[in-house]
């Protein structure tokens, strides 16, 4: 099983504030209206352009709540989403980097959507290391749609989930269902979600309020993402404009509803000077639906639509509201992006964020010292879509679908476009586009040929802001089962990826009553430098009375599932995280197939581990059978990349047989699909394939086996891009010896 660092969040209870030490000196000081750390609320709309808010210029769509907001506090005019879709431009929100290193830059396609991993660190796990308690509202956006999966916010730092898991499910209003932490809730009939996803924040408010300990309320309800489906158009009704375009207005005007109502509930609640509340957007706003923009001059001044690069489609509003801490009727033209929120909200909680994040803090701005806030060096973008819309890509010259970058720095903001879809064609075919933002905000004018000295500085910093991969410093605390050892183990990791050193870290285990667990190697440190790891190594021992398997092969003594939890602290911090200590199925009697045998675990990139069918999407068991070539093979296994399935064979089997490949049904799908096969045996590697494509046919695998307990079938993404990355495993067979 995967482990992640909040698993088991129910039966773990985060620590309290009061428990917790003061934090160190050398913590940022963060002025704040009452003593402790502040409740942090985060709304963010689906599709909300720049000038879709009447504090934003909006003529024609009622928002009074947010429009008092930001009387009331401070308003951001140039504030911009990371991406100009939603799925990158919410990842990179979430986990601080920009989309030239975040886990997810492209919005999902045919062939599955990259998701978040146990490397991702989210605002939410920040915050939970500082005690605060944490809830989602509303779409979430990464699949696959399952509970039990390190993409689900559950495992990604909130303790409390209701909405939408998948991109695509986001899309319905009145869903047949929406998940509620790991479980799937019918709705009644007719029930409109976003009313019902508002709801359920507003209880995680009162639940909240009273404390011990802060909270952290992330609600993002998909108003006014397309379709424009609302209750009734209210008081648009009337207006002479096209059922779209009255649904997308009281779409809008029903998310500023619901902010109010956010706001006051803090009041009523008698906490809104102990909160700091942001409302902002994922990307410019969109022509979805028969829906103009142009009608409600959706992007103000500014040119480009949702899918733009150009200001109209990530530059967003932002409003930042705390009384009592923020100077009402404020305003900041620093360059603020989204992923500036995880660094921002960790500093306002005094929490231990990432070193290697992209984002900068912008607490000062909030705290009125804005000279004190840290300005980024220049602010990048980068659009993979194959999404197009009229207006969009026009704006575009017809390259909507092409690979596009951006940056900006100072006055100066480049756009441009790849010949095709390729992010490594030479400079020099690039489609360059440079504008003065001083003069021309609008970017009408392109005056790249007048500075070719900033083109040249403006392309280095393109290519030196893109990765295509991006390891992350380890963060937090883990926790991994040793399967097959000679007795059962766990191996806990504390990572300090912040920038200070954590005094007085230690590790505990919590086990089942009568569990024992012996480290071997020191599980405490006076100090934990930056970077570091405390790595640890669990000997359990279970209770005397607990039956062992009587299969000679079995070396986990174990008859279920052990919940394995482990608490991690510092001088300021605490880190919970857990596993599951399971048993390991019977090994193979007799020849055959491994689709017919259990599996000691299974991990896929995008959705469940498909039994000898291959489809990509759908659940296992559906679909057709896997098919290499035209010819077509009963049993297998469909996965998609990044996978990992291992199998116990208990030193039994001799040979191990396959074929492994990007399937017929995958290749017809797109021809983009990209990956490598490893087959290792007990830690050791076995096999790794050549670069699996569907033109290249499956790869044919003969392997000796003899005395391999436990047998590891890897598939890895082998070109950075892992949406069409759908692979099977045909006939992967066992011969015992």
């Amino acid at each position: 099983m995967p482990s992640r660092r909040h698993f088991l969040a129910g039966s773990v209870a985060a620590a309290g504030l009061a428990a917790l030490p003061q934090l160190p000196a050398a913590a940022p000081a963060v002025a704040a209206a009452t003593d402790g750390p502040p409740n942090l609320v985060v709304i963010l709309a689906d599709d909300l352009g720049h000038g879709d808010l009447g504090a934003y210029g909006q003529q024609l769509i009622s928002t009074p709540r947010t429009d008092r907001l930001a009387a009331e506090g401070l308003r951001f005019t140039d504030a911009y989403s990371a991406a100009a879709v939603c799925a990158p431009s919410r990842a990179a929100l979430l986990t601080g980097l920009h989309t030239g290193h975040a886990a997810v830059r492209a919005n999902p396609a045919a062939g599955g959507q990259g998701g978040l991993g146990p490397g991702d660190t989210t605002f939410a796990e920040v915050l939970r290391a500082r005690g605060y308690r944490t809830g989602l509202f509303g779409k979430w956006g990464f699949g696959p749609e399952a509970g039990d999966q390190p993409s689900h916010p559950g495992a990604r730092g909130f303790e409390e989930f209701y909405g939408y898991i998948d991109h695509g499910h986001a899309h319905q209003y009145y869903p047949a269902h929406l998940w509620h932490n790991d479980a799937r809730e019918n709705l009644p009939a007719g029930t409109y979600a976003p009313d019902a996803i508002a709801g359920r924040a507003l209880d995680f408010i009162d639940t909240h309020a009273a404390g011990p300990d802060p909270f952290l309320l992330l609600l993002t309800p998909n108003l006014p993402h397309a379709p424009s489906d609302v209750p009734d158009t209210g008081e648009y009704a009337t207006r002479p404009w096209s059922g779209p375009n009255k649904g997308h207005a009281a779409q809008i005007t029903r998310f500023d509803a619901q902010v109010g109502a956010v706001v006051d509930r803090l009041r009523a609640r008698g906490i809104a000077d102990r909160t700091v509340v942001l409302v902002t957007s994922d990307n410019g706003p969109h022509e979805e639906g028969g829906v103009d923009p142009d009608l409600f001059d959706a992007a103000g001044p500014l040119r480009g639509y949702k899918r733009n690069l150009y200001e109209g489609g990530v530059r967003v509003p932002l409003i930042a509201w705390a009384p009592g801490r923020i100077t009402p009727g404020t305003t900041s033209a620093r360059p603020t992006p989204l992923h500036d929120v995880l660094p921002t909200l960790a500093d306002l909680a005094g929490a231990p964020a990432p070193a290697d994040i992209d984002g900068l803090s912008a607490a000062p701005v909030l705290l009125g010292r804005a000279g004190q806030a840290p300005l980024h060096s220049h602010l990048y973008w980068y659009r993979d879509e194959q999404g197009v819309t009229s207006r969009a890509n026009a704006q575009d010259g017809g390259r909507a679908q092409r690979v596009a970058e951006a940056i900006r720095k100072d006055r100066w903001k480049a756009v441009r476009f790849a010949p095709g879809r390729d992010r490594n064609a030479p400079d020099a075919q690039w489609r360059f586009e440079l504008y003065d933002l001083a003069a021309d905000p609008g970017e009408r004018y392109d005056v790249a040929a007048a500075n070719p000295s900033v083109v040249a500085s403006l392309t280095a910093l393109l290519r030196g802001s893109w990765s295509d991969t991006y390891p992350r410093r380890p963060w937090g605390l883990s926790v991994t089962a040793a399967t097959g050892a000679d007795a059962p183990a766990v191996t806990t990791r504390l990572s300090n990826g912040t920038g200070r050193a954590w005094p007085e870290a230690r590790v505990a285990l919590r086990l089942p009553p009568g569990w024992t667990a012996t480290p071997a190697g020191p599980a405490a440190t006076p100090s934990l430098a930056p970077g570091a790891t405390l790595t640890t190594t669990w000997t359990l021992t279970a209770p005397e009375n607990l039956e062992a398997p009587e299969t000679p092969d079995a070396v986990v003594p174990v008859t279920g599932p052990v919940l394995v939890a482990a608490e991690a602290t510092t001088s300021a911090f605490r880190f919970t995280a857990g596993t599951r200590l399971t048993p390991l199925p019977e090994p193979p009697t007799r020849d055959g197939y491994l689709s017919d045998l259990p599996w000691v675990s299974a991990v896929n990139g995008w959705g469940p581990v498909e039994i000898d069918r291959s489809n990509g999407r759908k659940e296992a068991g559906d679909g057709t059978p896997i098919a290499f070539g035209g010819v077509t093979y009963a049993k297998g296994l469909g996965v998609h990349a990044p996978s990992e399935i291992v199998y116990h064979l208990g030193g039994r089997a001799s040979r191990f047989t396959a074929l492994v490949g990007i399937d017929d049904f995958s290749k017809k799908q797109s021809p983009s699909g990209a990956t490598r096969a490893v087959v290792r045996a007990d830690g050791r590697t076995l096999l790794t394939t050549p670069t699996l494509t569907g033109a290249s046919g499956p790869t044919a695998i003969d392997l000796d086996v003899r005395g391999v307990r436990l047998l590891h079938l890897v598939v890895e993404d082998a070109n950075t891009n892992s949406a069409f990355d759908h692979t099977s495993w045909a006939r992967p067979h066992v011969t015992l010896a």
